[in-house]
């Protein structure tokens, strides 16, 4: 069955393998553009003007890069309701969540170990347990909302990677998830201070309900495992070429 969207039925041709693949790039994009292509004039140079701002390819690729948190948000929402096992699947998020973290701040700050700010799979797994929140507590309002609110707070103590708003992009996915009108209204609000990541829901809109071809473990770790080993890419990078 199709979710509720703001796209006509026949336009619908992106199933959730295709949101994984261009989120996944778009990442990758997004990442080599800040971490070692910034450091070359050619790539942060002027290349046109847009009204009172200086388009370069920097700019180009940090743009495009935008779209992935939010389609990763809305896989996230999406695995939460199919996936068989959410013991497993939380599991899943919080090992990758420790597992990235060194190849995060080697990444970035060139150490093995920043406490100041974390990788963006431990923004995935609170957000995680806010919606094991948002369903396990439903019969309990006032401990859901104690529960929900708290999570907001530890999102913003971890320091993690899109913080609150992250973690309030999560919630309303998955709240909002029959009312696409408004789900794709306020999440470009959300992330209004990173304007161009509300077009993430120009495809998030175009996904058809379908799994795709990801299918098995495998595949399934191989996507998770790809953030850890290209922020270890990109460190090696930076470190032979003096960034």
């Amino acid at each position: 069955m199709e979710p509720p969207s703001l796209a006509p039925d026949r336009y619908r041709v992106l199933s959730g393998s295709a949101l994984k693949v261009l989120a996944v790039f778009a990442m990758l994009v997004d990442h080599s553009a800040k971490l070692v292509l910034a450091h070359y004039s050619w790539f942060t140079d002027t290349l046109y003007r847009f009204g009172t701002t200086d388009v370069s390819w920097y700019v180009l690729c940090e743009s495009f890069g935008r779209i992935a948190f939010p389609i990763f948000c809305f896989l996230l929402v999406e695995g939460f309701i199919h996936t068989r096992d959410r013991r497993r699947y939380g599991a899943s998020l919080l090992l990758f969540a420790l597992v990235s973290e060194c190849a995060f701040d080697l990444a970035r700050r060139i150490t093995l170990f920043d406490p100041t700010y974390q990788n963006v799979f431990f923004t995935l797994f609170v957000s995680y347990l806010g919606l094991c929140a948002l369903e396990g507590l439903r019969d309990e309002p006032l401990l859901r909302a104690y529960a929900v609110l708290g999570l907001a707070l530890v999102s913003m103590g971890l320091q993690c990677d899109y913080g609150p708003r992250g973690y309030a992009m999560v919630l309303m996915l998955y709240a909002l998830r029959d009312e696409p009108l408004v789900k794709t209204a306020l999440g470009s609000c959300i992330t209004l201070a990173t304007w161009r990541a509300g077009l993430a829901f120009i495809p998030i809109n175009l996904y058809n309900g379908q799994r795709g071809f990801v299918r098995g473990q495998v595949l399934k770790y191989a996507f998770y495992a790809f953030y850890p080993l290209h922020l270890l890419l990109i460190w090696r990078l930076r470190v032979s070429l003096g960034f």
